[in-house]
């Protein structure tokens, strides 16, 4: 996942209009340490077209904030320039997985 700094590299991406998941996590988030690669791993072997992001929450407090982000991990994700919906906390990955390809595979097709 490629660490955010700034709100411009983010709204960078997303204008691009591919589909993009923003993580949202923290230095002391042991279940964002957990879930991360898991969540890396089924992102690059399921949906390869993603554009995977992460913010550090206790880093970048106004990237957070921006995105009405209120809980850690979250997850947002963006297709076509909107967000499409976000998940958070302790999530099942294979449910996840399965909840993007339908509109992954309609959008990138």
């Amino acid at each position: 996942m490629k660490q955010i700094k700034s709100l411009e590299e983010i709204q960078n991406s997303i204008n691009t209009g591919k589909p993009v998941l923003i993580y949202f996590s923290g230095e002391n988030c042991s279940v964002c340490k957990v879930l991360k690669p898991k969540i890396q791993e089924e992102i690059s072997k399921n949906l390869p077209l993603f554009e995977t992001l992460e913010v550090q929450t206790d880093l970048h407090k106004e990237i957070t904030s921006h995105f009405t982000v209120f809980s850690i991990p979250t997850m947002l994700v963006f297709f076509d320039k909107k967000e499409f919906f976000r998940r958070g906390r302790n999530i099942s990955v294979p449910m996840f997985i399965e909840e993007l390809k339908r509109p992954y595979n309609l959008m990138t097709k």
